[in-house]
């Protein structure tokens, strides 16, 4: 591996920077040529009419592409690395409670990455070591293909919820999700209770979970350019920590909102811990309900708008500026795929809508949300 430059002591080096397979390999040419080339075999064939072909394009558009991804996933090599992997056997890594899958993943062989972790959160699976360091080296023992189980989770359950959001369905995924604790958020949030990245003030220092986050949260009001007596509104506020934090420190008057009733409840305590309670509030609402009057100076989002879906983000946007004054200043902060995708971030995706942020969208790359 070549000498890096990088210096950093809170996120370091990664000994493995392996690059997977992904868009730089699949052919869109081909995807685009099997949706017309099916519809078109059969019109030949059948004998169905234009209209009925043309139908039948739109309708298999989205099989297609499944399909495109699903066998490309499986097929397509990692392109080529200077990156050398220790080589060491999966049983270095794993130690599998399961007799069949102990039996099939020896050696050298790789076991699916939607296939581990099912069965590691089944128990039938152990990782031996360190966690962290084993996925490091993910690469030596794991492989990143689709699987049917995938899709189906996809065309069942994950498409219609991003596309659907209605008020019902995020409230119930929004309560199931974000209302299981605040002792169980706090064992890896810490005492912040910030679920959103945190910010690297000095690379040459090795910051704290906390610290990471108060820079964060500097960096959000600075940047918004609070100023006392505003009227700051947290669209999506979680555990209320950066209304509260802009109200002690900035002055603003500040308003966060959330589905959740844990986190309205533990934000309103934080800002009576601050001593803000008469000017920070967490509300337990809808964002869709949050009235425009009077509007509000100041607007943030950090990561709430993934849970908004793709149909209706237009509709947030638009709102958003009707609650904001004319002069005022929008922060927001959304998660997406990298344009140039690897299958990997696919089964990954497929994982946190599964298990970790069910009902949101973070699939969008960046264009998407500033065209």
């Amino acid at each position: 591996m070549p000498e890096s430059k990088h210096v950093n002591k809170t996120v370091p080096i990664p000994p493995y920077p392996v690059e997977g397979a992904g868009n730089q390999q699949f052919s869109n040419l081909r995807m685009y040529g099997a949706m017309v080339a099916i519809p078109v075999t059969i019109k030949v064939y059948w004998g169905i009419s234009l209209t009925t072909m043309v139908v039948l394009t739109l309708v298999l558009a989205l099989p297609v592409v499944g399909l495109s991804l699903l066998i490309a996933s499986w097929t397509t090599p990692n392109p080529p690395s200077d990156i050398r992997l220790p080589g060491r056997p999966i049983e270095d890594y794993l130690t599998f409670r399961d007799p069949e899958l102990a039996a099939k993943y020896t050696g050298r062989k790789k076991i699916p990455m939607e296939l581990f972790f099912e069965n590691y959160v089944e128990g039938r699976i152990d990782v031996n070591g360190d966690f962290f360091e084993t996925f490091e080296a993910r690469y030596d023992w794991a492989s990143f293909p689709l699987h049917f189980g995938q899709v189906k989770f996809f065309l069942t359950q994950w498409l219609p919820e991003v596309l659907w959001h209605s008020r019902d369905q995020d409230e119930n995924q929004v309560r199931d999700h974000y209302d299981r604790g605040n002792d169980f958020y706090a064992a890896f949030l810490g005492p912040s209770m910030i679920y959103t990245s945190g910010i690297i003030s000095d690379p040459a220092k090795n910051e704290t979970l906390e610290e990471l986050q108060e820079n964060k949260l500097k960096k959000v009001c600075d940047l918004l350019q609070l100023k006392e007596g505003e009227r700051h509104l947290d669209i999506g506020c979680g555990w209320g920590t950066l209304a509260a934090y802009a109200a002690k420190n900035y002055g603003t008057d500040s308003t966060g909102v959330t589905l959740a009733r844990h986190q309205t409840s533990f934000g309103n305590d934080r800002a009576a811990e601050y001593g803000v309670a008469d000017k920070a509030r967490i509300v337990c609402q809808d964002y869709r309900d949050i009235t425009p009057s009077p509007r509000f100076d100041k607007i943030s989002c950090l990561e709430m708008a993934e849970h908004v879906g793709i149909r209706k983000f237009q509709d947030f946007l638009l709102q958003v500026r009707e609650l904001l004054d004319d002069d005022g200043l929008f922060y927001l902060q959304i998660a997406g795929l990298r344009a140039t995708w690897q299958f990997e971030d696919f089964v990954w995706g497929l994982f946190m809508a599964k298990y970790v942020f069910p009902g949101a969208d973070a699939s969008c790359p960046l264009y998407w949300v500033t065209k």
